[in-house]
C-alpha cells in the first residue's frame, strides 16, 4: 500500500522541526531559536488513529536572500504542490502574516485543496485571537496549534487524518504468488535499462544524465507460475547530495518501495567503484530483513578474464561484508547479457526465504554446533541452550530457549548465525535469531 507524503513548508523559524518532533513523537529533528537550522530534509513514518504516513520537514524559504526569492519560493512550493500529498503551511501567530507568507501562499494558492494552513506557537487564548491576521493569505482561518507544548497538536491531526486521500492496498494475485521487487542503487547504474529489457520495450525513459527517473515506477511480469511486481526507484544520492524537491522526494519513495518490498535487487556499476552511498542502500535493506540479490550492471563494458568475476566478487563482499550470503549476477542491461539469470534468482531467493526448519531438526543442529563450541560469559556464570524453533518465514526467524539470554554473547550469537546458514544457506534471505530465557514466551519481541 502507498503511504501518503505530508510536506511541511514555510518561512525558517517558524517552528517546522518542532510540529516535525510532535507529529513523529520523537526528537528526529534539531530545532533551535536560530533560523534556517534545518537544511538537510527529514522524513519520518508517523501515525494518528491507525493511519500512518511520512511526514517531511523542510528548510525554511527565506524571504530576501541573495538567491532570486521569488524563483526559489516558486520552485520548493510547486515542487511540494507535485510531490506531497498534503501541504501543511506554518505560519507563526507571535509575527502575524508577512510578506514570505504571502509569497508562499500565493504559489500554493491555485492548489489550496492541499493545503493546511496552521498557526503556530498559538501558547494562550490571547495568542488565539492573532490567528485571524492570517485570513488574508486566502487559505481560510489558520488552525492554532502549539507545537512546544502539544497545545490542541491532537485536534489538529484529526484534521490532518481526515483531509489525507484513501489509499487501498493493491489486490493481490488469486494464487497469493506474487513477489515485490525493489530496484534500487546509485543514479545512472542502469534500472531503468533493466527494467525495460525485463518489459521488451521502453516502458521507462533511459538518458545518460543521472537522475532521470523521479518517482517509483512499477511494472508486472508472469513469469512460470508467479507475478513479479518490479519497482523502479529513482537513484540515492549520497545525502549532501539530495536538495528539497523531486529528489527528495524520490528518496522517500525509494526508501519506501524498499519498506514494501519482498526482495531488493541492489543495481551495481561494474565501472565504477563501489561507493558508501551503495552500502547505505544495501544496509538499510538489511536493517529492514529483505532478500537481496547483487546486480553488477555494464559487465560487457569492462575487459576481463576467467578471473575478472571472481575478483569482483571478492571486491564486492570486502565494502559489503553484511552481504557475504546475497548472491552476485553480471549482467549487461543493454545487450541483455544474464538478464533472464535474474528472475532465476529471484525465485530462487524467494524460495530460501520461505524455507522452513522442522525442530527437530534444528535441535539436531544445535546440539551439533553447541558441542562444537560451548556458550560462555565474562562473569563465568554458566550459559545453556535448551533448544531452539524457526518461528516464521520470510525471513525466516529463529527462536532460542535459555536459562538466561544475558548470557549468551554477542560473539556467540554471531556463530549460531553463521553457523545456521552454513548449514542451511538461506541464499539472498536475511535471518533472525532471537533469544529467550526459559520463563519467556515464545513470541515475545
Amino acid at each position: 500500500m502507498r503511504k501518503n507524503i505530508v510536506a511541511i513548508v514555510g518561512r525558517p523559524n517558524v517552528g517546522k522541526s518542532t510540529l516535525f518532533n510532535r507529529i513523529c513523537r520523537k526528537r528526529s529533528a534539531i530545532v533551535h531559536h536560530e533560523e534556517g537550522i534545518t537544511r538537510d530534509r527529514k522524513y519520518e513514518m508517523a501515525e494518528w488513529s491507525g493511519q500512518s504516513f511520512y511526514v517531511v520537514d523542510t528548510g525554511g524559504i527565506k524571504p530576501g536572500s541573495t538567491d532570486n526569492i521569488d524563483t526559489a519560493v516558486k520552485y520548493q512550493a510547486e515542487l511540494a504542490i507535485s510531490e506531497a500529498d498534503l501541504i501543511i503551511f506554518l505560519v507563526d501567530a507571535k509575527v502575524g502574516a508577512t510578506d514570505g507568507d504571502l509569497s508562499i501562499a500565493r504559489t500554493l494558492y491555485p492548489h489550496k485543496d492541499k493545503v493546511i494552513l496552521v498557526a503556530n506557537k498559538v501558547d494562550n487564548e490571547k495568542d488565539q485571537l492573532e490567528v485571524y491576521d492570517f485570513l488574508q493569505l486566502g487559505f481560510g482561518e489558520a488552525f492554532p496549534v502549539a507545537a512546544v507544548h502539544g497545545r490542541n497538536t491532537g485536534n489538529f491531526l484529526d484534521l490532518l487524518i481526515g483531509k489525507l486521500p484513501e489509499t487501498s492496498p493493491e489486490p493481490e494475485d488469486e494464487s497469493g504468488k506474487t513477489i515485490k521487487i525493489a530496484m534500487i542503487g546509485r543514479p545512472n547504474v542502469g534500472k531503468s535499462s533493466l527494467l525495460n529489457k525485463f518489459a521488451g520495450e521502453e516502458i521507462n525513459i533511459v538518458d545518460e544524465v543521472p537522475g532521470t527517473t523521479r518517482d517509483a515506477n512499477d511494472y508486472k511480469l508472469k513469469y512460470f507460475d508467479w507475478n513479479l511486481i518490479f519497482v523502479d526507484t529513482a537513484g540515492l544520492r549520497r545525502r549532501q547530495r539530495v536538495k528539497y524537491g523531486v529528489e527528495y522526494f524520490s528518496t522517500v519513495r525509494t526508501i519506501e518501495s524498499i519498506d514494501n518490498s519482498d526482495i531488493v535487487l541492489l543495481i551495481l556499476d561494474a565501472t565504477s567503484e563501489i561507493a558508501t552511498q551503495d552500502q547505505k542502500i544495501a544496509s538499510y535493506a538489511v536493517r529492514h530483513f529483505k532478500e537481496i540479490i547483487l546486480v553488477v550492471n555494464k559487465w560487457d563494458l569492462i575487459s576481463k578474464d576467467n578471473s575478472t568475476p571472481g575478483q569482483f566478487v571478492a571486491r564486492v563482499k570486502d565494502k559489503l561484508p553484511f552481504l557475504e550470503y546475497a548472491p552476485v549476477v553480471f549482467i549487461s542491461a543493454l545487450t541483455g547479457q544474464r538478464v533472464r539469470r535474474i528472475l532465476e534468482l529471484i525465485l530462487r531467493v524467494h524460495e530460501e526465504s520461505s524455507k522452513r526448519i522442522p525442530t527437530s531438526e534444528l535441535n539436531r543442529f544445535l546440539v551439533k554446533v553447541v558441542g562444537k563450541f560451548q556458550p560462555s560469559h565474562s562473569s563465568g556464570k554458566h550459559a545453556r541452550i535448551f533448544y531452539c524453533t524457526q518461528v516464521k518465514t520470510k525471513p525466516p526467524s529463529f527462536v532460542f530457549f535459555c536459562n538466561n539470554k544475558k548470557l549468551i554473547s554477542e560473539h556467540y550469537k554471531r556463530y549460531l548465525h553463521n553457523q545456521l546458514r552454513d548449514t542451511y544457506r538461506f541464499e539472498g534471505a536475511t535471518i533472525r535469531l532471537f533469544f529467550r530465557s526459559r520463563d519467556e514466551s515464545l513470541f515475545r519481541d
